[in-house]
């Protein structure tokens, strides 16, 4: 079965996926940088279920973060106007609000929806 994505914020810095605000990648980054910290991610998400103890396991959640802000999708921003991290965030209560309160009521469910599960 498809996972359908969330709605995306008209200024592409975000995707809703469980009535939270994700932030996406940065799209500036050249196409091998963008592989290579995918591939760090995926591995360290495997060493992360493989984790036999604490020290394994916290080992990979930093090599997680690691390659999550290598991709711009934590750490610093990736814009450069001054606009704030709104991560975490429901888009009610963001500046995105408007933009929410817009969508129809199917692309507001996909975006409440947790595409993790069926």
């Amino acid at each position: 079965m498809s996972r359908k994505a969330g709605p995306e914020t008209p200024d592409g810095r975000y995707f809703v996926a469980r009535g939270r605000l994700w932030r996406k990648g940065d799209p500036s980054l050249c196409d091998t940088t963008r592989r290579a910290a995918i591939k760090a991610l995926m591995q360290a998400r495997l060493a992360e279920r493989r984790a036999e103890d604490d020290a394994e396991r916290r080992a990979a959640r930093d090599a997680i973060e690691a390659a999550k802000c290598r991709l711009g999708e934590a750490g610093p921003v990736w814009w450069d106007d001054g606009a704030p991290d709104e991560s975490g965030q429901h888009p009610v209560n963001s500046r995105y609000r408007d933009w929410w309160a817009s969508l129809d009521a199917a692309a507001r469910a996909r975006g409440e929806h947790d595409p993790r599960s069926n």
